[in-house]
């Protein structure tokens, strides 16, 4: 990083009488950067799955980049994730004889979101999500495709996973893949303020370290890939009221920094009722079985040992029913061709090592274990089976057999889909509409592409938004940066 050319002598004491306690998230308006801020021409705040794949596009196009990350090292809810990543019309799906579109692609998320997802950013993130997959395929990450089942209104496979197939995994390559590419990813740096002129142009920004301390950072181009809200109990409770009580499964980092700073600036904020939810999240033991499994003949039961669902349709909104039963829980049951898919998940196996699994050689000893009339049970189960759609329209291929297992589980909040509004280009917008000229956001920062209800979102909605969506800001970036050079 070289040093900032510019002065400001009063603009650190301007910042201080602003905000003497430096408590939060705030909005700093100054004409110049502090004098000792170093400079340099992107930074990014947040080092996950967004952040650093707009660092490695960046680094592609020559420009010097700096992510800032507040924890000790980059994680994030990308490592929380299970790393699938949809992607359309990429190499490894062309080498596997799939055929896909990014046109496709973006019916499927239409069609999940009933058409109320931002058809621009439909459109933009479904075709830049493709080129991101074979870039970082160019860079060394070995992707696969998961076969063997389709996720919840995906009409091909097109969800790309490391063979590790988590998102911790998925995360060490990014933030090597970026490290290697010449990035600076800079941790234990929580981004309090975000300076900018009188004139809306961001000149930088401050970070908080370990021990209190303020620090600098001078920018031409900055872009938000930090969070969303989901582990800020007060805008939870504000805005995702269905999610109250909800467990939040996601990561500490969402406190909603993005949302505070757009009400500063006077930005728009757009589907703030869009979330990802999972209606299987293991409880007590805290982890995430794999809806693949439902999607393959598992059903879920409540305590009265009752199914209340189409499970087909989807895990985010699964939270909401699994909520609404008694107790707020349920139990996920199957058998044992289904154990040995949910067993080729590391999640599961470690929800499994913890005691999660409960197995039974018959019905009756599966209600006593569930607490609930074992007739109700028998009666429940009878009923899956090849044949006509059930009361919620799903149909069976096969019935469960004994031995039967199950899962009792409940209903989280994984991450919120609404945040900043944005423009095709990831643009922040203020409230009339017209674009920051140097902000941008993506990811859990802005707006997603899951309208602004929880049975919005498609299956790796989160990271479509992540990998593309800084995809399409790195390139917003590097074209306005080349354009300022020229004039």
């Amino acid at each position: 990083m070289s040093a900032h050319t510019s002065t400001a002598a009063s603009a650190s004491a301007d910042a201080a009488t602003q905000n003497p306690d430096n408590s939060g998230p705030r909005v700093v308006r100054a004409a110049h950067m502090p004098a000792e801020a170093p400079h340099v021409p992107v930074v990014i705040v947040g080092a996950g799955a967004c952040g650093l794949t707009a660092a490695v596009r960046l680094r592609d196009a020559g420009l010097d980049c700096v992510l800032l990350e507040r924890d000790s090292m980059a994680s994030g809810s990308t490592a929380l994730s299970s790393g699938f990543i949809p992607a359309a019309g990429t190499r490894l799906q062309k080498s596997l004889g799939i055929d896909d579109s990014s046109e496709a692609f973006a019916q499927d998320i239409q069609a999940k979101a009933h058409g109320e997802a931002a058809p621009e950013l439909v459109r933009a993130y479904s075709q830049a999500v493709g080129p991101a997959i074979d870039a970082l395929e160019q860079h060394g990450i070995g992707f696969e495709v998961l076969d063997g089942f389709l996720y919840p209104g995906h009409r091909v496979r097109r969800m790309h996973a490391l063979p590790e197939r988590t998102g911790a995994a998925l995360m060490a390559r990014l933030e090597q893949v970026a490290s290697a590419a010449g990035a600076d990813v800079l941790t234990d740096a929580l981004v309090r303020e975000l300076w900018l002129t009188d004139q809306d142009r961001v000149i930088g920004v401050g970070y908080q370290r370990p021990d209190g301390r303020m620090e600098h950072l001078a920018c031409d181009a900055l872009i938000l890939a930090c969070n969303g809200f989901g582990g800020n109990t007060g805008m939870v409770g504000e805005l995702l009221p269905a999610m109250r009580q909800a467990v939040f499964a996601g990561h500490v980092g969402n406190d909603g920094s993005a949302i505070s700073w757009g009400r500063e600036l006077g930005a728009r904020l757009a589907d703030m009722g869009g979330y990802q939810g999972h209606g299987s999240w293991v409880t007590p033991q805290g982890a995430l079985m794999s809806w693949a499994v439902m999607m393959e003949g598992a059903v879920q039961v409540n305590a009265l040992g009752q199914r209340f669902h189409d499970e087909t349709l989807g895990y985010s909104e699964a939270a909401v029913h699994v909520l609404d039963q008694p107790g707020g829980v349920a139990w996920n049951v199957f058998d044992a061709p289904l154990l040995a898919l949910a067993r080729s998940f590391p999640d599961f196996v470690q929800a499994e090592e913890a005691g999660a699994l409960k197995s039974a050689p018959d019905l009756d000893t599966l209600a006593r274990l569930i607490g609930c009339d074992a007739q109700t049970l028998i009666d429940t189960l009878a009923a899956v089976g090849p044949g006509e759609a059930d009361a919620w329209g799903r149909r069976f291929k096969r019935p469960l057999e004994a031995p039967y297992y199950a899962v009792k589980v409940t209903g989280a909040l994984f991450h919120t889909q609404g945040g900043l509004d944005i423009d095709a280009q990831c643009r922040v917008l203020k409230a009339d509409g017209a674009a920051l000229p140097n902000l941008l956001a993506a990811g859990g920062a802005a707006r997603g592409v899951s309208g602004n209800a929880v049975w919005g979102y498609l299956s790796g909605n989160g990271l479509l938004s992540a990998v593309g969506g800084g995809w399409v800001a790195a390139g917003t970036v590097a074209s306005m940066l080349a354009a300022d050079a020229a004039a």
